[in-house]
This record gives C-alpha cells, structure tokens and sequence, in this order.
C-alpha cells in the first residue's frame, strides 16, 4: 500500500512540472505567436534560399558574354576610329614638316617702251630658298613626338574603352542579380502580408500591424520597379560604349563571386604613379618640349636666297640694226642674324621644357592622389563582400534554417520564419552592392583608372586640356546606390 502511494505521488509531482513546463514556455512566447501558432496547421512558409545566376538559366535568348561585348566594342565604337585617325594625321603633320620649300618661277620686265623706239628687257626667273642648318630635320624630329604621342593615345584609347566595356558589363550583371533578390523580397514580404491578412480577418492582430505590412509590401514592389528601371539605364549605357544604342536589351552572361580582381594595394599605386599611359604622354610631351627647343636655337641660321633667270634685251647693239638679245641674271642672298636670332622663342622652349619636366611630377601625383581614394573603396569593399561571403550569409542562412526547423516542430510561427528570410534576403542585396564596387574599383585600378570609353582621344600638342589621362569617374557603383559601409 506504501509503495502505491508512493507511484501515485511520482506521477503527480510529475504532471505538475510537465505542466508548469509547458507554462514557462507560453509565457516566454510572445501573445501574437501563440496566436499564429493556432493555425500552424496552414501552409507553411517555402525554403527558398539566395542564388545568384537564375537570370541567366531563364533567359529567353542568347546570353550575351563579355567577349562577345568587347568584340562588338572594336568594330563599333568611334573613339577607337578616332585614335587611329588621329596617328595617321599625326604621320602626315611629320611628313609636311620635313618637306622643302616650293620654288619661285616667273615673270621679269624692264624699261619696257612701245612705239617706234621699242627696246626694254622682258624675261623668266626661277627663284629657290635652300633651307640650312637642319632645320626641316628638327621639324621633323618635334612632329615625330606628337607622333608617338598619337600612338599612346590610341594605346591608351583601347584600354580605356575595355575597362569601360568590362565596368559596364558587370554593372548591367549586378542589377540583374540585385533584380532577382528584390524581386524574392517583394515577395516574401507580400507573403508576410497575406499572412497578416488572415490573420486580422481572424481577429488575431489588429488593422494598424495589417497597414504597416501591407506598407512594407508596397516598398518592396516600388523597389523591384526601380531596379527594373535600373537595369535599363545600365544596359543603355553598355550599349553606347559597344557602339549599338539600337541593341535590343539581353540577358548578360558572367559571375559575380568568382574571378573578381584580385590586387596588392600597396603595389597597385605605385605601377599607376609610374606605368599608367598618361605618364607615358607627359614624358612624350617632355621630349617634345626638349626638341622644340634645339629646333628653335637653329632657326636663327639664315636661309640662302638664290635667284637666276633671262632676259631678252630688246635695245640696239650699239649702230647694229638688231637688238642685244638674251642675258642671263643671277642673285644669292641671305638675311643677317644681326637683331633678330630667335632669342624670344629659345627662351620659351626652355620655360616649356621646364614646365613639361613639372607636368610629368603633376600628372605622376594627381595619379598617386587618385589611386588612393580608389584602393581604400576597392579594400573596403572586398572586406565587406569577403565579411558577407564567408560569415554573415553563412549565419543568416543557419539562423532561417534553424527557424524553418522550429516551425516544423511547432515552436514557431510563419511570420518570425518570414522575417528570418527577409533579413537574409537583405543582406544578400547587401552582399551584391559590395560585389559589384569590388569589380568596378577593381578594373578602374587595373586600367589605371582609365574609364570613360566614350571621351575622344586628345590632340597631340593640347595645352592646358583637362586632365583626361586621370579622370575617375565620380560614380563607380550603379546609380543611387553605394555599397554598404560598416
């Protein structure tokens, strides 16, 4: 009987904590859970995690690779038509400089008289300038550096419209990724509103929690919509640089993830300061600056004037009754450097070769200054994409996971595994805002911040031009948006 009695003790003692338990438990679950969690028999939310690249795998028609975007580059854009035409000119500015003057041939008269007297000489000269001292040569030697400044132009020319091409490429390829992630949000969030719905049809929460998602809702869509608009203007602005505006819109092929620039940061500011094509240019414009000066000190050596020709004297040969007939004339001369030997423009070579020796340091700098700026977004980036890649996705994905496992042993309720996909979704989104300013900043950096495919090749000789050689966009992420900051 003791024993009895002690059993039926146990099981109470035992009942009374199941119960207390249970209780503990309720009053730790908020009051709207165990409001969902009354119709936890409804459908339950999907698994769905981020993936990129389903645009790609549903394309209506034929992926368009950066390959194919940079070949259609070439045939099509005009800058790189433009550089070339530019050399050639430059070649024939080289050979006009180094040709010799044109002779002088005309006519002479002399006492010319009519009538019964007659007489008078009339004739031809032949006039020639014999140029001395080199000076077609050094012509020629300062055209030939605006030719090799016309050839790094168009080498630099080809570089600047790949890295624009290849910006451009992957841009377009972001906005489609960040489309497909808003597109998820949009509709996670109207799934979290359908439930709200139900909900407030059931007298479970009320109409202002009803209105705030269906706010939330409406947000999403309105930014699907603007990333849509988006990706236009990207794929737009891919266009003109390939030089086909009238390209219908497609589906670009690429990975974001993988094979992004990888650069010493330390390294890279110093190969800009010292190998980027506008040094290049500001020591061509150096040497030319120190050619025009040896050509202006022999400028002041005068040019021998020579002149020689006929003439048929028409004046009696004394008391014989026919005329003095032909006469030869000749005539050398030269000018004398006695005040003019060019003084004026050998001074102002050298303050130019000066000027241009301070123009390479300016320009080697400005690259420097530049570089800088850009490194620190490119490392910025790439920590935060790397931070997104390797441990906050990672935990955000665990975190829905873990709450999708809740909900399947009735310990959760549909919004809070709707919120947790949200959030993951977000930061995704977040993750492709980094990925594409790690491309963009990458490329600027390895092309030595050379972007702008559609600005014309300058002129060989243009003083006081704009910096072209050095002109980083302001914008290299997509419009209205910048990558996240920690």
């Amino acid at each position: 009987m003791r024993i009895l009695k002690l059993v039926l003790m146990t099981f109470v003692a035992g009942n009374i904590y199941f119960v207390a338990q249970t209780h503990a438990q309720e009053m730790q679950m908020p009051a709207q859970d165990h409001a969902h969690m009354e119709q936890h028999s409804g459908t339950p939310p999907q698994a769905i995690y981020p993936r990129m690249g389903r645009s790609q795998e549903n394309a209506p028609g034929t992926l368009l690779t950066l390959d194919s975007a940079q070949r259609m580059t070439a045939e099509n854009n005009p800058t790189l038509r433009q550089a070339e035409d530019q050399i050639r000119a430059s070649k024939a500015r080289q050979h006009q400089a180094g040709l010799y003057p044109n002779p002088t041939v005309g006519y002479i008269g002399d006492e010319i008289r009519g009538g019964s007297v007659g007489g008078g000489k009339q004739g031809f000269f032949f006039q020639q300038t014999i140029v001395t001292g080199g000076k077609l040569g050094r012509s020629e030697e300062v055209y030939a550096k605006d030719l090799r400044v016309a050839e790094i132009e168009a080498e630099e020319q080809k570089l600047r419209v790949q890295n624009a091409v290849k910006t451009a490429f992957y841009r377009v390829l972001a906005a489609q990724e960040l489309l497909d992630a808003r597109r998820d949000l949009a509709k996670i969030e109207q799934q979290y509103t359908e439930t709200q719905r139900r909900l407030f049809n059931s007298g479970q929460t009320d109409e202002t929690e009803l209105l705030d998602y269906e706010i939330d809702a409406q947000r999403m869509r309105l930014q699907v919509h603007m990333q849509e608009n988006s990706l236009r203007e990207e794929w737009r602005s891919l266009a003109a640089l390939m030089g086909r505006p009238d390209l219908p819109q497609s589906v670009v092929s690429g990975d974001l993830e993988h094979g992004w620039p990888e650069l010493d940061e330390n390294q890279i500011v110093e190969e800009i300061s010292s190998k980027s094509p506008a040094v290049s240019i500001a020591e061509a414009g150096q040497l030319r600056a120190q050619s025009e000066i040896e050509e202006a000190k022999r400028l002041y050596i005068p040019d021998l004037q020579l002149r020689g020709g006929m003439e048929y004297n028409n004046d009696l040969l004394g008391t014989a009754p026919h005329s003095k007939g032909w006469e030869g004339l000749a005539e050398v001369s030269v000018q004398v450097p006695l005040f003019n030997r060019n003084q004026g423009n050998v001074a102002a070579a050298a303050e130019e070769v000066d000027r241009s020796t301070l123009e390479k340091r300016r320009i080697a700098l400005t690259l420097r200054s530049r570089a800088a700026s850009v490194v620190d977004e490119y490392s910025s980036a790439k920590l935060m994409a790397m931070e997104y890649r390797d441990e906050i996705l990672p935990r955000a994905k665990k975190s829905y996971s873990l709450m999708l496992q809740r909900y399947g042993e009735m310990l959760a309720s549909p919004p809070r595994v709707i919120e947790k996909q949200r959030k993951l979704y977000e930061l995704q989104t977040q993750y492709i805002l980094a990925l594409e300013t790690v491309w963009s900043t990458g490329i600027a950096l390895q092309g030595y911040l050379l972007t702008d495919g559609l600005e014309a090749p300058a002129r060989p000789g243009d003083v006081d031009r704009p910096v072209r050689e050095t002109n980083v966009p302001e914008r290299l992420a997509s419009p209205g948006q910048s990558f996240p900051r920690p």
